[in-house]
């Protein structure tokens, strides 16, 4: 009998669902439950392929737009990413009963925005371009009232109408890193910017992000079990690289997994983006299980225990 290389798996921790995800995923759920199926869902609900197929085989639609919706008593759910105003005004005109699921967190940075403009400030928002919640944060104000900065090497080519008049606000998935950097920029060109009262990346992003510093130096390699779409989880891979280990990827599930590049590995780390759901964690365990003798180290550098409300009109299904 073959003796199984040893493999030891530092399982990061926090990661997984956040409170945001469990909540959007639950809205849907409930939706179904009230008023049956279909229930439209405006754009993936959260940024996971397992979680979207599981919701649809059980009667979710997914829709990119509202104008693919007929006119219909069903409800729409607006993703965990938040929506530009206009969509809400269009679902309105047309009569369409809609439950918004978008993160609370995102939310309070939507607040943010609204409130500076309000005390006619000019708004950076730090984020990446094209990613629905930058897409739904920008719709937030009248177009030009926010503008995107991406990275530290931008900051130099800003130009404010007044520079005494500023506020930046972050898309809640960045790097921490990153993050830090552009904010320092901002602040040196412009001492008097205005920030958030607390930080707009959210405790989830944080988390994991430091989980993964925890662990990057004794890993051959570390795994990051998310879509290539999910902001949160991109992250972790770059995280994982800058924080000293020397191999990281993205996968989406266990048949993902690049056996190629992880030859004579001896330390896998694992972890899993704030969208992914356990099971993926758990597949990919049963993967190198059969493979390598596996000794599993769970790594914790924090605690999480955030529940968000969900909307009134679900709250009856909820308590059943």
């Amino acid at each position: 009998m073959t003796m199984k290389p040893h493999l030891d798996v530092l399982l990061a921790a926090p990661r997984g669902f956040c409170a945001g995800v469990d909540r959007a995923i639950h809205i849907v759920e409930l939706a179904l439950e009230k008023y049956g199926a279909p229930v439209y869902v405006r754009h993936e609900i959260v940024h996971n392929r397992t979680v979207v197929e599981d919701l649809i085989a059980k009667g979710a639609v997914f829709v990119e737009e509202l104008s693919e919706i007929p006119n219909t008593a069903a409800p729409v759910i607006f993703s965990a990413h938040g929506v530009p105003k206009p969509v809400p005004q269009e679902a309105n005109f047309r009569n369409l009963l809609y439950l918004d699921a978008t993160c609370p967190l995102v939310s309070k940075v939507h607040s943010e925005a609204a409130r500076h403009y309000a005390n006619g400030l000019e708004i950076i928002l730090i984020g990446h371009s094209g990613h629905p919640e930058v897409i739904g944060t920008l719709g937030q104000l009248p177009p030009g009232a926010i503008t995107l900065l991406e990275r530290v090497e931008d900051v130099p080519a800003l130009n404010p109408s007044d520079p005494a008049r500023l506020a930046y606000i972050t898309q809640t998935t960045l790097s921490v890193d990153d993050t830090c950097e552009i904010v320092e920029a901002l602040k040196a060109r412009f001492p008097q910017i205005r920030g958030p009262h607390k930080n707009d990346i959210c405790y989830a992003t944080t988390n994991r992000q430091s989980a993964v510093k925890a662990i990057a130096t004794r890993c051959d390699a570390i795994l990051v079990v998310g879509a290539p779409n999910s902001s949160n989880s991109k992250r972790l891979v770059e995280v994982a690289l800058r924080s000293g280990c020397p191999k990281a990827m993205l996968v989406q599930k266990a048949a993902e997994i690049p056996w190629e590049d992880l030859q004579h590995i001896e330390t896998l780390g694992l972890t899993a983006g704030a969208s992914a759901p356990e099971i993926l964690v758990e597949e990919i365990i049963e993967k190198f299980k059969v493979r390598y003798d596996v000794v599993i180290e769970a790594v914790r550098t924090a605690s999480e225990d955030v529940i968000f409300k969900i909307p009134r009109a679900l709250q009856p299904a909820a308590a059943q």
